[in-house]
């Protein structure tokens, strides 16, 4: 079957935010306006087509992205709605790593908020495209202007209002197009699907010339044409202000503004038009970079469908219909069911049994897909979040995307023998399906430990446990995934040698460790002298030593991390030297130099926000110095201060009981992870032995 919409009108956008700030209600009134449902859902009422999973109904906020397709003006249109809360900030990097383009929701009287930062952030560094829809401008405190200074000043983004809203709060009646110079209102009756244009009122009209001016100066600056017809004084037409927005906006340089209330039903489908008029088709993008294994060589694809297919797997979910999901974006070709691909990362193969369209969690099968598509295929066996599907005859390997660093662990046990194995069954499952959630088993205790972004991220894997896996759990209190470094350089030397009568064992190395800077991660160098007889198969293997070495500290059993290791001096013999000789040599000298280079314990550190009355600030900041935070500042927000503070994750357990109670219920906290930092050594050694047991 043919392609149906040419790839120019096909559009891969992602809808991100601050929890609370509107996205799913947006995305329920594009599915409505464009005709994929025909009624509202609402998030308040548990009824939202996006946010499908039990949890989400309950707790009204989304968790999972959820993908979806619609059309308008003749234009496809592929939405993932996200998360907007921290602890599920995974969904947010992987959907934005295979998107073309994304909205913005902000809340017209939060503005900026921590989240909006983070996901900002993280597109920032995808090179996304962005419009910015200012949502709740029904809402009392709203302030469209005070939210286009926010992105202007705390996210240095060179935002740009194309539209303006007519009144606010509960006057608010609709919105002024500054491309078109019309004012459009809604009808009620008709939920929103109905609207006129109308001239704009007369107490706008200067508001709206000025803002007008400063829309075409800035366009001047990415479109000479535009520019020409300034200094040629001729008339400046509709279309070429559209033209020079696409522009800037495809390429990074101009984030236009809209307006409006989802809630209201009002400005979703001037908003619907941006998406069409300015984000990306996967033709104005690029072509896809990556390495072909067999020769370790860049090459590129064309987003085309005469192109060699590949595509990227972003996402896994478990179905209880279909079973084991994976999704992925086709970047190049086309691929059609019982096609057999490689997976270029573990250079296995894997036969496309069926291909599915998603609707949140419904269920399209589709024979064939193309380039641009976004789908799911069921059965695949060894794919997972990250690998590349290609074809057989022309590998490539795309670039993987970013996975964050779990900060906070819990110990879990299943409550009968019987849950035994479900438990292990279900931990599997889900880690799969998500990156961030880790399972680790201790060896001095034998305990299970899962680690997360975050409690609320725990708290809903196991309500999954027990709601889909029918597992019955308990669970440890939350323990702080703190991890190890050293602060010195220092030398150490390794041996193993065995005797056994007949072959042996031998290997011995000398080594270097050296401290990275703060994400350095770790680093192997080989520096052995010129003409060192060691042979090269060797080499490896002591790499490898040191790094198995580097996931039990010295201190209390973590992780360490920012080290480089140097490789300075090896002695093999003839008949008895052995690679595991080597990697146990490997990590013997490791260990003793990181037990000499001046360990330290890092913890990780929160960036924390705290928006409270002004009357009970003072009670707060006193609370948060008494948990070791650092104030970096505070500023006004609305009617409240917004305090900006950092916080050692482990002062962090029951705070949201301790600020209620604080502020009479009236303040509220955001917390993302920020870095890793060193223990003051005032606590070191009590850490240290409550750590370990003691």
């Amino acid at each position: 079957m043919p392609r149906s919409i040419p790839l120019q009108k096909l559009r891969n956008i992602g809808i991100m935010a601050h929890i609370d700030a509107g996205k799913t209600t947006t995305t329920e009134r594009f599915l409505f306006y464009t005709g994929k449902t025909h009624r509202m859902g609402e998030v308040d009422d548990g009824a939202a087509t996006m946010d499908w999973m039990e949890q989400e109904k309950e707790r009204g906020i989304t968790i999972s992205s959820a993908a979806t397709t619609c059309f308008w003006e003749d234009h496809q249109i592929n939405i993932i709605d996200t998360p907007g809360h921290v602890d599920f900030t995974m969904e947010v990097e992987r959907s934005l790593r295979v998107l073309d383009g994304a909205i913005t929701v902000l809340c017209a009287v939060g503005g900026v908020e921590p989240q909006s930062e983070t996901v900002w952030r993280q597109a920032d560094k995808y090179h996304v495209p962005r419009i910015v829809f200012v949502n709740k401008m029904d809402r009392i405190g709203c302030n469209f202007d005070n939210a286009v200074a926010m992105l202007r000043e705390n996210l240095d983004a060179f935002a740009i209002p194309i539209q303006l809203p007519v009144h606010r709060g509960e006057k608010f009646t609709g919105i002024i197009d500054l491309v078109s110079m019309q004012y459009r209102t809604y009808h009620e009756e008709s939920l929103g699907a109905t609207y006129k244009d109308l001239p704009i009122p007369s107490d706008y009209q200067e508001k709206a010339r000025q803002a007008r001016e400063e829309l075409i100066e800035a366009l001047t600056l990415y479109d000479d044409n535009l520019l020409e017809k300034i200094l040629g004084d001729e008339p400046i037409q509709l279309s070429d202000i559209k033209r020079a927005l696409r522009i800037a906006t495809l390429q990074v340089k101009i984030f236009p503004v809209l307006c409006g209330s989802a809630a209201r039903n009002t400005g979703i489908q001037k908003l619907l038009d941006a998406v069409i008029d300015f984000l990306p088709s996967p033709l104005d993008l690029p072509p896809i970079k990556g390495i072909n294994p067999e020769k370790e060589k860049e090459e590129t694809r064309k987003p085309s469908d005469d192109e060699p297919f590949c595509a990227l797997a972003f996402k896994i979910a478990a179905d209880p219909h279909v079973g084991k999901l994976t999704y992925f974006r086709v970047y190049s070709g086309q691929l059609k069911v019982g096609t057999t691909v490689l997976n270029a990362n573990t250079k296995g193969r894997e036969r496309i049994g069926r291909i599915l369209e998603m609707h949140a969690n419904n269920r399209l099968d589709r024979d064939e897909i193309f380039t641009g598509d976004i789908a799911a295929a069921v059965g695949l066996r060894k794919t997972t979040t990250g690998h590349t599907l290609c074809d057989q005859k022309k590998p490539i390997i795309l670039e993987k995307m970013n996975i964050p660093i779990p900060v906070i662990s819990v110990a879990i046990e299943p409550k009968t023998k019987a849950d035994q194995d479900q438990l292990i069954q279900a931990l599997s499952k889900l880690a799969e399906e998500d990156p961030t959630f880790n399972v680790k088993i201790n060896e001095d205790t034998g305990q299970t430990l899962i680690s997360g972004m975050g409690e609320l991220h725990l708290e809903v894997l196991v309500e999954r446990m027990l709601r889909e896996f029918g597992v019955k759990a308990n669970i440890g209190r939350p323990q702080v995934a703190y991890k190890e470094t050293i602060s010195a350089p220092v030398e150490a030397e390794g041996k193993f040698i065995r005797q056994s009568g007949g072959k042996g064992q031998y290997g011995w190395v000398k080594i270097r460790l050296e401290p990275l800077p703060k994400g350095g991660g770790f680093k192997f160098e080989n520096e052995l002298k010129t003409g060192s007889i060691l042979p090269k198969q060797f080499i490896p293997p002591i790499k490898e030593g040191i790094a198995e070495a580097m996931q039990n500290g010295v201190l209390a059993g973590y992780p360490m991390v920012d080290i480089k290791a140097v490789l300075l001096d090896a002695k093999y013999h003839d008949v008895d030297s052995t690679e595991i000789a080597f990697k146990i040599a490997g990590s013997l000298a490791y260990q003793e130099a990181a037990a000499k280079g001046n360990p330290l314990l890092l913890e990780p550190m929160m960036k924390v926000e705290v928006t409270v009355p002004e009357e009970y600030m003072g009670d707060v900041i006193s609370d948060l110095n008494s948990r070791r935070g650092s104030i970096v500042g505070i500023h006004v927000k609305g009617d409240a201060q917004s305090i900006l503070v950092m916080v050692p994750l482990s002062e962090m357990f029951g705070y949201a009981t301790r600020l209620r109670s604080l502020s009479q219920g009236r303040a509220i906290f955001t917390m993302e992870f920020d870095h890793y930092a060193p223990v003051p050594e005032n606590l070191f050694a009590d850490l240290i032995t409550k750590l370990r047991g003691f």
